[in-house]
């Protein structure tokens, strides 16, 4: 039988979780930070997996609504399920499909914000995440950054946002595809796992039809000199109230 599991998030919030399949990380928590969504916003988290960044923007955001596209079906029912276990049928939903196949599943500005953790890892890189589930939400095999990109540019309207959390490695890919689908940079902000280490991650939001011009943020420091987390991450990860 699968392992589950039921973590506390914040706020009455939890989140239920599989072995199986890919599951809540340092860079859905950081996101679900650094988005700006609308107080009153519609939000499309692509490829929303088990529904963790979607259940955070929930209890970070109380009048959002979020609806999540997932491609993996019983990973899709997983979120559902977390929709329910939270009391969030009113602001959430989850669909089954392809983001490839966004524009014959809703219409185009459709949203107002749209959030992904897209795939990192391009094919054959040399990493590999044990089993097929894990290895569709890290590897690039049944959806690409600029798959993500071109999703976001067509569901958010024109004036939208769209954030994303990527490697910085890989950071002029998935600036190439945002300009090239009038998505323009507005925010950055690199992750360190301590100040004098390269950064692991970069947060970057864009906005639909915007002039060009990036606000590059101080950086996110996940440990101080003294090893420990700093007050800034331990912040995100277990404030009670917003």
């Amino acid at each position: 039988l699968p392992m589950r599991r039921t973590d506390k998030l914040w706020g009455g919030f939890s989140l239920i979780q599989d072995d199986r399949f890919f599951k809540l990380g340092q860079d859905t928590m950081l996101l679900s930070d650094f988005a700006c969504p609308p107080a009153r916003g519609s939000i499309m988290d692509l490829g929303c997996g088990n529904g963790a960044l979607s259940v955070l923007l929930c209890a970070r955001h109380p009048h959002i609504t979020v609806t999540g596209l997932e491609i993996q079906p019983e990973v899709a029912a997983l979120a559902k399920e977390n929709i329910t276990h939270n009391g969030l049928e009113q602001r959430m939903r989850v669909i089954c499909g392809d983001m490839k196949q966004s524009q014959s599943l809703f219409s185009t500005g459709s949203f107002d914000y749209v959030v992904c953790n897209p795939p990192y890892f391009a094919q054959n890189s040399g990493f590999s995440a044990k089993g097929v589930n894990k290895s569709t939400a890290r590897q690039d095999s049944s959806g690409t950054a600029a798959d993500a990109v071109r999703a976001a540019a067509y569901l958010v309207k024109f004036g939208g946002r769209a954030a994303f959390v990527y490697r910085p490695e890989r950071i002029c890919e998935l600036i190439t595809e945002m300009r090239a689908r009038q998505l323009e940079p507005k925010r950055m902000r690199f992750v360190h796992q301590r100040a004098a280490a390269v950064p692991s991650a970069v947060l970057i939001e864009a906005r639909r039809g915007s002039a060009p011009g990036v606000q590059v943020l101080p950086p996110l420091l996940v440990c101080g000199e003294n090893g420990k987390h700093t007050e800034e991450y331990r912040t995100i990860y277990h404030r009670e109230e917003f």
